[in-house]
């Protein structure tokens, strides 16, 4: 409740959160309210973006890469020398068996359904805090209603205009919402270089979460389940450790602290497998179609293209005090170590740039899992 207080409440939130975060003063109460409704009533702000933001190509044109990119994985595993044959064969029919989910639910487009997601839910256009209240009632009984009743593994938890994507092991389905399908992630005016350097990373990305630390733990239903066996999960981890030693050395240069390389793993193996397949489904889509065009203007490659929009979605700037918590606390390596660690690793980057060998961004040893 603390957030949605006024007054000293909220004074004292500002002041612990210029401590953690370096934040000097909160958002515009405009966009406090806009995250809050996303957050809260998700599906109706959903409908509200793809009716005026979603090109619906985009959901053919997405649908199309996670079969070539799922494709390029397949091919990837078989040339694995690590996994033993039965394993292999495992991991192909999770692969297979994962479920997309691109854009948005069908309800969104249906009025009426959309209405019965809020039946019971009471909104006053002047009673602020009176709303917040009936929202977390309204949601607390929705959840009760779920008790010792059927999981339904079709139904939509995420809302769609969120900028992000997710690998969900206990339905072992990818969720990509309408928010990431838009530039610099994705446009259907994009050349396929970027969008493969762009959304199709984040594919892989998010496909490679089904066999890392935590998703190789459950199997194409999504039950808790060891399908692997004791020589492949032993040989797993001394590949998963040589990514765990790589960014442990790693040193975040604007506040001087080194990567925590086991807390990161998981994101940092699916960031290497991510980039990997999708440079072969693009260099597929390529051999399929042929070389695009070049843009004008630019004295660079498609391939040169397809490694520079990688980088480019990881452009940002942080606060010192955000920094160091996120180094102490996140899962995903901060956004310049996310572009050095995959790059580093990748010989189609090293021979692409013309990296000499032993140089930063093409290191003698590489480090590879998918």
């Amino acid at each position: 409740m603390l957030p949605f207080l006024d007054g000293e409440y909220s004074q004292k939130r500002t002041e612990f959160k210029k401590v953690l975060l370096g934040i000097s003063a909160e958002r515009e109460r405009w966009s406090q309210c806009v995250d809050l409704v996303n957050k809260k009533m998700g599906m109706a702000v959903g409908a509200l973006f793809i009716r005026d933001n979603f090109d619906p190509k985009s959901k053919e044109t997405a649908q199309e890469m996670i079969l070539n990119i799922r494709e390029a994985f397949n091919e990837l595993l078989e040339e694995n020398a690590w996994m033993d044959k039965e394993t292999r064969e495992v991991a192909r029919e999770k692969a297979n068996a994962m479920n997309e989910r691109i854009g948005y639910p069908d309800l969104l487009t249906n009025p009426v359904e959309l209405s019965k997601e809020y039946e019971g839910l009471t909104i006053h256009d002047d009673l602020f805090l009176v709303n917040i209240l009936n929202v977390f009632e309204f949601e607390a009984a929705k959840n009760l209603k779920k008790l010792r009743q059927p999981v339904n593994k079709d139904r939509w938890t995420t809302e769609p205009a969120v900028v992000n994507a997710f690998y969900n092991p206990n339905k072992n389905d990818i969720v990509f919402p309408a928010g990431i399908l838009q530039p610099l992630f994705y446009s259907h005016y994009f050349p396929k270089s970027l969008n493969y350097g762009g959304i199709g990373v984040v594919i892989g990305h998010e496909m490679t979460h089904g066999f890392d630390d935590k998703g190789r733990q459950f199997d194409k239903d999504g039950n808790l389940k060891q399908w692997w066996n004791e020589a492949t999960v032993r040989r797993f981890r001394e590949r998963a450790q040589c990514i765990i030693d790589q960014y442990s050395s790693y040193v975040l240069e604007d506040i001087g602290l080194n990567i925590n390389g086991k807390m990161t793993q998981g994101e940092n193996v699916a960031d290497n497998g991510g980039l990997k397949q999708a440079y072969r489904a693009y260099k597929k889509w390529v051999k399929r179609h042929g070389e695009e065009p070049l843009l004008p203007g630019l004295n660079l490659t498609h391939d040169q293209l397809f490694f520079l929009n990688y980088a480019q979605i990881w452009c940002g700037s942080m606060r010192p005090e955000d920094a160091l918590s996120k180094v102490r606390s996140s899962v995903h390596s901060p956004g310049p170590i996310r572009v050095l660690g995959p790059l580093s690793n990748s010989y189609d980057f090293a021979r692409t740039y013309n990296c000499p060998l032993g140089s930063r961004m093409n290191p003698k040893k590489k480090c590879s899992v998918w």
